[in-house]
C-alpha cells in the first residue's frame, strides 16, 4: 500500500489567521500552518491536500469527494463547529477517520464555542495548542488510519 492520503480542511475565517485576533489565534498565517503540516506529513510519509473555504457548501463538496480519494480528514471547522449539521452529516457520510482540531481551547472561551456538533462523529478532538493542534491532530489521525 502506498502513502496514506489526508484531506486537511480549514473552515470560515481561517484565511484571516495572523491578522484576526492574534492574542487568541496567534500570529501564524494559514500559509504558515499549511507549510508546517506539509513538513510534518513528509516526515510521517503521508500525502496531504489542504483546502480553506468561507463557504459551507464548498467544504461539504470536498468532504463528499474525499470518500473515494482520501484515507482520513483533519478539520478545523471554525465557527461551523457549533451549528453546521450539514457539515456534520457530510463528515459522517464520508465514513472516513476524522480528527477535529482548533487553535484555541474552545472550552475556555465563550459559552457558545464550547459545544461542537462535529465532535460526536470524530475519532477525537485536539484544541488549545495553536498550530500544534494541527500537527498533533495529523499524528492522531494517522494512528487511527493505520489501526483500520
Amino acid at each position: 500500500m502506498g502513502k496514506h492520503k489526508v484531506l486537511i480542511l480549514h473552515g470560515p475565517n481561517l484565511n484571516l489567521l495572523g491578522h484576526r485576533e492574534p492574542e487568541i489565534y496567534g500570529y501564524q498565517t494559514l500559509a504558515d500552518i499549511d507549510r508546517l503540516i506539509k513538513e510534518r506529513a513528509s516526515n510521517l510519509e503521508v500525502q496531504v491536500a489542504a483546502f480553506q473555504s468561507n463557504y459551507e457548501g464548498q467544504l461539504i463538496d470536498r468532504i463528499q469527494d474525499a470518500r473515494d480519494n482520501y484515507d482520513g480528514i483533519l478539520i478545523n471547522p471554525g465557527a461551523l463547529t457549533h451549528y453546521s449539521y450539514g457539515l456534520r452529516d457530510a463528515l459522517s457520510a464520508a465514513e472516513l477517520p476524522l480528527v477535529e482540531v482548533h487553535l484555541s481551547n474552545i472550552f475556555a472561551r465563550e459559552e457558545f464555542r464550547r459545544h461542537s456538533v462535529i465532535s460526536p462523529v470524530a475519532s477525537g478532538v485536539i484544541c488549545g495548542f495553536g498550530a500544534n493542534s494541527y500537527l498533533l491532530g495529523l499524528e492522531a489521525l494517522l494512528a487511527v488510519i493505520k489501526k483500520r
